[in-house]
């Protein structure tokens, strides 16, 4: 440790409002006495969990800022990447834990690096999809720009895949469906990735993927001696790819064929392009036109993926999948198939067959992919509830307590694609949860459908109505109930 003594390392603490002049005599109170080395009151700090590590080797540093942005305190460095750091922080007020994107300190005096940063947090404010980390609020503070993130517990695709080598075809094919998935709800909203490599996709400790870093799609307007010359070495793919294919830049297709990437990576444990630190190199389209057909490096991934992974990687744009919507259903077909066992490299005669299968189960499926939380406290209801809607695809979240219900939703709004609230055995508490969704901010746009029992017909006029917020008579006729899904998830998806 730096040459310092524990009374100055406690002054500099309560100087920084790291800890009020309270908190430190409370410490001082439990060491016993101040002849202490700093090495024991920094352990006192630590075994309190008043300190981090990370906030510590700063005070004894003698840094004198990094500590706060706004209302948040930074807890703990958790990412770093070419233009900011990431760091794992707590709101001052209520404790909440996010992920602050801070800029670096040599990028602060660049206008256009800066305009930047804010351009890519700005846009990332109108992306609110479970595939894609949330960006909450931005400060554009001049001394240190910065945005307020959702934090994700967990790794890197990049981490991940260091372990494992490679992945078995159905967790990468769940991984990719969800990056797609995320890549899908973006191009919704005319935005593109133009970044999409491993580390920037993160795994939750539940093993769903997210998109973070949508960076270099804010500079689709720019010319691309910026692109060219930055450090980010797949931006310089990016032209590349498009140079040598002869498409406009910020083609939306760039972004699909680098997701093909990410899963020929996964499934085979080697990076489709050849690494190289030559721009000049690296701007070549014979790098692209030198890539192994995927069933050459691994020949145990079924074919139906192949031809998933070989549509997506086409070097010619117009083969590509046009949309990331396309790729998604190829995928979602996929994972019937797989299920099924229906698809490996040795049933190429079945092909047809399963083809067709597909198709029909896939039109079946209306509600592959949604998630619909049921609010009910009869068992027997659940039970019907549960089985029908599986039939259809669903995958469905039951809860009893309505309370309870609106919480969970409030507190994760990617929970579901529509709630449903049942007042046969719940009543008024079934009303009260379905008209809180809409009187909070971050809630009130999620679908949602009222069951009406007759014996509480008089609370319709109770009910807080809106395109998105339907009542439904009991008793229940599913067919009827499936298609309100459809329609409400489908009309919010647009």
């Amino acid at each position: 440790m730096a040459d310092i003594k524990a009374q100055d390392l406690s002054d500099r603490i309560i100087d920084l409002g790291l800890l009020d002049a309270r908190a430190m005599d409370s410490i001082w109170a439990q060491i016993g006495s101040r002849d202490v080395s700093a090495d024991d009151l920094s352990h006192q700090l630590l075994s309190k969990q008043l300190l981090t590590n990370f906030q510590l080797d700063k005070v004894i540093k003698g840094d004198r800022e990094g500590y706060f942005y706004g209302k948040y305190r930074v807890m703990y460095i958790s990412g770093a990447g070419t233009f900011a750091r990431v760091y794992r922080s707590v709101h001052t007020v209520d404790d909440r834990v996010v992920a602050l994107k801070v800029l670096r300190r040599r990028y602060r005096n660049e206008p256009e690096q800066v305009e930047l940063f804010l351009r890519e947090a700005r846009m990332g404010l109108r992306l609110k999809h479970p595939n894609i980390v949330r960006i909450y609020e931005v400060s554009d503070d001049i001394r240190a720009p910065f945005m307020v993130m959702e934090f994700v517990e967990g790794q890197t695709l990049r981490d991940f895949l260091k372990l494992r080598k490679k992945l078995d075809v159905s967790t990468a094919l769940s991984l990719i469906t969800d990056i797609v998935n995320g890549l899908d709800h973006a191009r919704k909203r005319g935005i593109t990735h133009r970044d999409m490599k491993l580390s920037n996709v993160l795994i939750t400790a539940t093993g769903q993927a997210k998109l973070v870093d949508f960076g270099l799609a804010t500079i689709s307007e720019e010319n691309d001696k910026l692109l060219t010359a930055a450090p980010n070495a797949r931006s310089i793919d990016y032209v590349a790819l498009e140079r040598g294919t002869n498409v406009r830049k910020n083609d939306h297709r760039s972004d699909i064929y680098f997701a093909g990437g990410i899963f020929y990576h996964m499934l085979t444990g080697v990076a489709p392009l050849l690494e190289t630190r030559d721009r000049l190199h690296r701007m070549n389209i014979s790098r692209f036109q030198a890539i192994k057909p995927i069933g050459q490096v691994n020949a145990e991934v079924p074919l139906g993926i192949q031809a998933i992974v070989g549509k997506a990687m086409a070097l010619k744009p117009t083969d590509r999948y046009q949309e990331p919507t396309e790729m998604l259903l190829d995928l979602k077909r996929a994972r019937i198939v797989l299920d099924k066992g229906e698809d490996s490299k040795d049933a190429a005669e079945n092909q047809e067959r399963a083809s067709s299968t597909v198709e029909r189960e896939v039109e079946e499926l209306e509600g592959f992919g949604k998630t619909v939380l049921f609010v009910e406290s009869n068992l027997e209801m659940q039970d019907v509830f549960r089985e029908q809607l599986k039939k259809r695809g669903y995958r469905v979240l039951i809860v009893s307590d309505p309370v309870r219900a609106t919480q969970r939703i409030e507190d994760d709004i990617h929970l579901a694609h529509c709630a449903v609230f049942s007042t046969q055995d719940l009543g008024v508490g079934a009303v009260d949860a379905f008209n809180q969704l809409a009187q909070t901010d971050s809630t009130q746009d999620i679908p949602a459908i009222l069951l009406i029992d007759r014996r509480w017909s008089k609370l319709v006029e109770s009910a807080q109505l809106a395109p998105h917020r339907i009542l439904m008579e009991m008793p229940l006729h599913v067919k009827k109930l499936c298609q309100k899904l459809k329609e409400l998830i489908a009309a919010r998806a647009q």
